[in-house]
């Protein structure tokens, strides 16, 4: 079995490949329903979008579950302090994300105008505001939380809902925003024609501009005005686990220390421009495919830069900078971590080949007709 630091290092990327896949597939989702009140202009052309993820949304969303599942296993302080000081942030998400289910299974029971517009705004919540939210969460952790642990390992937060809104952190939800309805607006470009194909296209062109634009000023903000942390001194990587027994400095210039410790991390950001590019010239061109595939680069580059930049920093805390939960002293024990990634090498294989499996065997094109032959059967 492999050793502490190995395994610690280990779990550190897992957490973010899950993260990743989170974005990926329920990115889509998220997108398209943040841009379906927009691009749908007929109550046939929003069932159509509507239904582009039905057979998917609620798999997708399991990444969501998965990936908090793998926090409390893998960094059950860092998923205390979150899940405890961040408790109206989360009860946010958890409502908007209410809006989807409800507004999927009900929006069409009754032919009524009122009605089913109340759900599409509905369902627009509940891809807007998560995708908006949790921008906003990896904005306040360059910002660092204000929380602090006393000497027996607990955590108390001294900050509200409103401290989280800072101008910075709201720019991140924009960069999050922004980019998973690029996402999604290439998703229904796949899987749309005609006048709703044509705004999805036009929606997706402006939306990979607004990302580009915001990743790159929050890059610049990050990188002049915002102070970062680093470990002073050495840390002993495979030993107990004790967040207080660390020096942390909270006066370097910022967050770009690793770029230039570890030159070849700046993949990341050149892969977040690469992709938000290729999204632009997909929509340009009209290949939906091609934009897909520049929107799902956009989001493991910025996510990877999110992450790259943070390195070894998971939870940072902006009143007590010792207290801050790194991947070396937040973790679970090595038989734990251990177990956990064989369990993990099983079967998230096995659930990539059933999704993979699932959607070649539910692809196509959505059209006016589909949704006329079918008036009971569909969203």
């Amino acid at each position: 079995m492999f050793d502490y630091e190995i395994l610690k290092l280990t779990w550190w990327v897992l957490v973010g490949v899950l993260l990743i896949g989170f974005a990926l597939t329920d990115g889509f989702d998220m997108g398209a329903m943040a841009l379906m009140p927009f691009v749908g202009k007929t109550d046939n052309e929003r069932r159509v979008a509507i239904n582009t993820i039905a057979p998917h949304w609620d798999g997708n969303q399991v990444w969501f579950i998965t990936a908090g599942g793998a926090l409390f296993a893998a960094w059950p302080m860092v998923y205390a302090v979150a899940f405890s000081g961040l408790y109206w942030a989360m009860l946010a998400v958890l409502f908007a994300l209410f809006c989807r289910p409800v507004g999927f299974d009900y929006r069409s029971k009754l032919e009524n105008t009122r009605w089913r517009t109340a759900w599409d705004w509905a369902l627009f919540v509940g891809g807007a505001a998560p995708a908006l939210l949790f921008g906003v969460a990896f904005g306040n952790l360059f910002l660092g939380l204000p929380f602090r642990l006393d000497e027996l390992m607990r955590s108390s937060y001294e900050g509200s809902f409103f401290d989280l809104l800072h101008p910075f952190a709201l720019l991140a939800g924009v960069v999050s925003l922004s980019m998973l309805s690029a996402h999604g607006g290439a998703w229904l470009m796949m899987r749309t024609d005609a006048s709703l194909h044509a705004r999805s296209r036009v929606a997706t062109r402006l939306c990979a501009l607004l990302y580009m634009a915001t990743f790159a000023a929050a890059g610049v903000w990050l990188a002049s005005g915002i102070a970062g942390m680093t470990l002073d001194g050495g840390v002993d990587l495979g030993g107990a686990i004790n967040p207080l027994a660390k020096q942390v400095s909270a006066n370097n210039p910022g967050w770009m220390a690793n770029y230039t410790r570890y030159p070849l991390t700046m993949i990341a950001p050149l892969l977040g421009f690469a992709g938000g590019l290729l999204a632009l010239l997909g929509a340009q061109i009209n290949r939906g495919a091609l934009a897909f595939v520049g929107s799902s680069l956009a989001i493991v580059g910025t996510l990877c830069t999110a992450g790259f930049a943070l390195f070894p920093f998971v939870f940072p805390s902006s009143i007590d900078p010792a207290s801050s939960l790194t991947m070396w002293d937040a973790v679970s024990s090595q038989k734990t971590l251990g177990i956990m990634f064989v369990v993990a090498c099983i079967f998230v294989p096995l659930i990539l080949g059933y999704t993979l499996w699932c959607y070649t065997r539910m692809w196509g094109r959505l059209t006016d007709q589909t949704i006329e032959a079918n008036p009971h059967g569909l969203y």
